[in-house]
């Protein structure tokens, strides 16, 4: 126990997962038995209404079948053919017994078709084609032999192909009786109703979903109807034990491997037509979902969430409160106060961290100490190298200027650069803090161009857009100079005709955004890409004489302001250069 990890690992197993194992093992057993009482009791009703809702359809069929023995005309009509009248009267009779004929078909909801047959003769209703019948020797056949058997009884004849109907492949149920006649036993015919399997799928439709399935078979177990539609001509494809079982109890239910799956069946035995409906669902589809399981659950989550709390306030204890302590005294030491409490009496890897970081604030403090003096003395030396190579450095340029100036001009004009020139050499000498203000960094920059402009005329045009207020926050003395001459001597010198330079000054979150632009001659992808180069490797920058000014600016930035500030730059030869100057928004004396 001296180890957090085992700590850990023995809480959880007293207070987490035993528990939860436990829980989860009643949840299963209670649902699983709850789930599928319910399922049963349902579907065993469920069952019990379609039974009776199929014969009860069968039943009306029936009837509809009855009014040949009570139709009058009907019977005469069929007595007349069968006693081989005349022609005239074969054609009334025709007529009697093909209008009877349209009259049931309508009456019967989903019927095929109806079909009379006497004196070997087969009447159809009118929409049969004769060409698309054959029943030659009808009276040979064996759906036609049981009938005569039943003597006017209902004989039921499950899903096949209509009887003498050629080129179909629709399935029908048919009904045969014998029409006897009137007050007698005389057989005169016989009626064959063939049923569309719609009016079956109609009654199981409400019933039928992504759960339960439906299958109807006749006493010998063949299938007379299938939710999934399967081969009518086989029988289903479940164990044979089972299916025996099936035909030979009038009800009840068992489990079974099918399609797949295993899965539950029930079926009962319709009295009326001996068709077995027969019900099977997936067996995980039945146990998916019940009130019971969510009130387990429900009940899970509140248990969890106590051992989840429980669990919480032991680790606060023990963990998280001395993290949390810890941390709290690392972000002192990160704010430089070394006055921390770091002591502890635990054996555990606390006991270690807590003497470790100890042990490392104290070296730090000592090394911070040590070290300090000989940081600032190096910063303080460094910025003196690196303002006495900036101010040489404008000097030769502006001599070079005046000296070209008295070459190639002898005008008066001398007298007033040197005079600007003089101007320029007293702001420096008064200014001598590193930190100015904006507006002090422009004069000089405006003395500067002055300069510049008297040399190239019109050539050279200057414009500020300084946002309010920017005027007096704080700017690296000396640092917009070598970025205006950069913009003259390699933009606006080498491009011929007029050229403007602009200096802008914006606040944006906080901070100082200076802008110097112009509309030179720039530089291509390569040479911009090695200039940001050096801008970023200024470590070298004292001893190369190229573009020391922008090294030595960028420099200067960083020693002051920290290196998240300084330049930013794009130039591209059709546009000119633009380099930002990014500094925090300090006003001068704050």
């Amino acid at each position: 126990m001296r180890h957090l990890n085992t700590q850990i690992f023995v809480l959880m197993i007293l207070t987490v997962t035993i528990p939860l194992l436990i829980i989860s093992a009643i949840i299963y057993s209670a649902s699983l038995q709850t789930v599928k009482s319910e399922y049963t009791s349902s579907s065993d009703l469920i069952l019990k209404n379609l039974s009776f809702n199929i014969d009860q359809y069968l039943q009306s069929i029936e009837k509809g079948t009855l009014y040949a023995h009570m139709d009058g005309q009907l019977q005469n009509a069929l007595e007349k053919w069968i006693h081989n009248p005349d022609d005239d009267q074969k054609l009334s009779s025709q007529y009697v017994i093909q209008h009877f004929i349209g009259t049931l078909e309508m009456t019967i909801k989903n019927v095929d078709s109806v079909q009379i047959y006497a004196g070997h003769q087969l009447f159809y209703s009118a929409n049969f084609n004769r060409a698309d019948l054959h029943y030659e020797n009808f009276e040979q056949e064996d759906w036609y032999l049981k009938t005569l058997e039943k003597k006017g009884g209902i004989v039921i004849f499950g899903t096949h192909t209509p009887f003498h109907k050629i080129d179909t492949k629709e399935k029908v149920i048919s009904i045969a009786r014998v029409i006897n006649k009137t007050g007698g036993k005389q057989p005169l015919g016989v009626m064959l109703v063939d049923i569309r399997l719609d009016s079956l799928r109609e009654i199981l439709s409400l019933s039928e979903n992504t759960k339960r399935n439906f299958a109807i078979t006749d006493p010998s177990g063949a299938i007379i109807y299938a939710s999934k539609n399967p081969d009518f001509s086989k029988p289903m494809q479940i164990d044979s034990q089972k299916f025996e079982q099936v035909l030979g109890q009038q009800t009840g239910s068992f489990y079974s491997y099918f399609e797949g799956h295993d899965s539950y069946f029930n079926f009962v035995t319709s009295p009326y037509s001996g068709w077995k409906v027969i019900q099977y669902t997936n067996e995980k589809e039945m146990t998916k979902d019940s009130a019971m399981l969510g009130r387990i659950i429900l009940f899970l989550a509140v248990g969890s969430i106590g051992m989840a709390i429980l669990f919480l306030l032991i680790m606060r204890a023990r963990v998280t409160k001395p993290i949390i302590f810890l941390k709290r005294q690392v972000e002192r030491v990160g704010m430089g106060n070394f006055d921390v409490d770091l002591g502890s009496k635990r054996q555990d890897e606390f006991g270690v961290l807590y003497q470790g970081l100890r042990k490392m604030v104290e070296e730090l403090q000592d090394y911070i100490e040590r070290s300090s003096k000989a940081k600032v003395q190096q910063k303080v030396a460094r910025l003196g190298a690196l303002k006495s190579q900036i101010n040489p450095h404008f000097l030769a340029n502006a001599l070079e200027t005046v000296q070209m100036k008295a070459i190639l001009n002898d005008q008066r004009g001398i007298g007033e650069m040197i005079g600007t020139l003089g101007q320029l050499f007293r702001i420096h000498t008064k200014m001598s803090k590193d930190i100015v203000s904006l507006e002090q960094e422009l004069q000089h920059i405006r003395l500067y161009i002055k300069v510049q402009q008297m040399r190239f005329g019109e050539k050279i045009r200057y414009s500020e857009q300084l946002a309010p207020h920017t005027e007096s926050l704080q700017v690296v003395h000396f640092s917009l100079q070598p970025l205006v001459e950069n913009a003259i001597i390699h933009g606006l010198e080498k491009k011929p005709g007029h050229g403007l330079l602009e200096v802008c000054a914006e606040l944006h979150e906080h901070q100082l955004l200076i802008t110097v632009r112009d509309n030179g001659a720039g530089m291509n992808p390569e040479q911009l890409a090695a200039l940001r180069q050096r801008l970023a490797d200024h470590t070298d920058a004292v001893n190369d004489d190229n573009h020391i000014g922008l090294v030595n600016v960028q420099e200067r930035i960083h020693l002051y302001f920290g290196t998240q500030y300084g330049m930013a730059m794009d130039s591209s030869p059709v546009t000119g250069t633009t380099i930002t100057i990014r500094l925090p928004a300090v006003r001068t004396g704050s």
